[in-house]
C-alpha cells in the first residue's frame, strides 16, 4: 500500500532503496552458511512469536530478498522495533543481510507448486484495497511486487500481516512499531478492523512465501 504518486517520484523512491544494496554481491551460497540464527524460528512452520505480541513468525522462504535485507536494516537501525529482531540484525553486516536476502529468496524455489486461482476480494474489502491502492506497490495479484524490496503479501500469515499492519500506525511503544512514512500514513486511514479484513485477504492468496522446515543439525 502507497500513497497516490507521481511516476517520476515513484521511480525515485524505488530507485534509492536499491542504492543501499546495490553495494553488495548477494551469495545465496553464502546465506546458506548464514542462517542458522533464523531457523530456530523461520525454519519450524507454525512457530508462534510470544513477545512482545503474539502472532506466527512469518514466512520468509521465497520472499524478496531487497525486501529481507530491507527489513533487517531497519530493525538495526530501531526503525523496526522488535528485541529479538534487532539483537539478530544489530550482529549483521550489509554483506550478511544480502547474502540472507538471496538464499531465502531462493529458498525452496525448486519445491513443485501448486496451481491455485485467487480467491475473489469481497466487494468490501476490494473497496478498501483500491482505497489503499494497494496493488500499485505490491502487484496485482499481492505476489509479485513492482520493485525487489517492497514485500509479497499473498499467503502470509494473517495474524503476522495484521500486526505488521498495526506496528506502522503504533507511536510511542518501546517495543513495537514501525518507521515507514509511507506505510504509516496509510494505516492511519483504515481502522483495526478494517486492516483485519485486508491481513485476512492477503492470506488466502497463493503465493510464492512458505516455512521450510529446517534442522540445526548439520
Amino acid at each position: 500500500m502507497k500513497f497516490a504518486t507521481t511516476p517520476l517520484l515513484l521511480a525515485t523512491l524505488v530507485a534509492s532503496l536499491f542504492t543501499a544494496q546495490a553495494a553488495f554481491a548477494q551469495d545465496a551460497a553464502a546465506g546458506k552458511t548464514k542462517a542458522a540464527m533464523c531457523i530456530g524460528c523461520h525454519g519450524i512452520p507454525g512457530y508462534q512469536a510470544s513477545f512482545p505480541e503474539v502472532f506466527k513468525v512469518p514466512k520468509i522462504s521465497g520472499q524478496n530478498g531487497g525486501y529481507i535485507v530491507a527489513a533487517l536494516a531497519a530493525y538495526k537501525k530501531g526503525e523496526r522495533k522488535h528485541p529479538t529482531m534487532r539483537s539478530i540484525a544489530a550482529s549483521m553486516t550489509d554483506k550478511d543481510m544480502a547474502d540472507l536476502g538471496a538464499f531465502y529468496e531462493s529458498h525452496g524455489a525448486s519445491d513443485v507448486k501448486t496451481v491455485a486461482t485467487a480467491p475473489q476480494a469481497s466487494p468490501a474489502v476490494a473497496a478498501l484495497l483500491t482505497k489503499g491502492a494497494c496493488a500499485s506497490c505490491h502487484g496485482a495479484d499481492f505476489n509479485k511486487p513492482i520493485a525487489a524490496n517492497y514485500p509479497k503479501l499473498a499467503g502470509q500469515h494473517a495474524d503476522y500481516l495484521y500486526a505488521s499492519l498495526r506496528a506502522y500506525g503504533t507511536e510511542g511503544n518501546p517495543q513495537v512499531g514501525r518507521a515507514n512514512a509511507i506505510m504509516g500514513g496509510q494505516v492511519k486511514a483504515f481502522s483495526r478492523a478494517e486492516l483485519k479484513q485486508m491481513a485476512d485477504y492477503f492470506a488466502s492468496l497463493p503465493g510464492d512465501m512458505k516455512t521450510i522446515r529446517q534442522s540445526p543439525f548439520k
